[in-house]
């Protein structure tokens, strides 16, 4: 049975790679939302299996939408996927419950394995 995943990221770009990265895998795509304000509307809708999380978008940023979600569902499985790689990015990513960071670009191997540790 396939792990459905919730896309949080406003580039088309980003979206139609994850998408290519998926092809093939045992992972499906439940949901894309293009803000983290979409994200936590939704998450209830959708129940992901794992979300990936941009940072920069319009409206709330993705560390914010992550936090907001984790206190309302402990047990979600995030996965920061962004190019703002910066120690204290990551150091807040894991402080607010993250299970990964993947920076962008990037590759379906990097990517592959962010998910099956968050999920393991």
């Amino acid at each position: 049975m396939s792990k459905r995943i919730m896309v949080v990221d406003d580039s088309r770009l980003a979206r139609v790679q994850l998408g290519d990265v998926l092809e093939g895998t045992d992972y499906e795509i439940a949901s894309y939302v293009r803000s983290g304000e979409d994200a936590i509307e939704q998450y209830d809708a959708v129940k992901p299996d794992l979300v990936t999380m941009d940072i920069i978008m319009q409206g709330m940023d993705g560390l914010d939408a992550a936090e907001i979600i984790l206190k309302q569902h402990p047990e979600a499985r995030i996965i920061m996927v962004s190019s703002l790689a910066y120690e204290d990015t990551f150091e807040r990513a894991k402080a607010i419950g993250a299970k990964g960071f993947v920076d962008k670009p990037f590759h379906r191997e990097q990517l592959l394995k962010a998910f099956e540790e968050a999920l393991g």
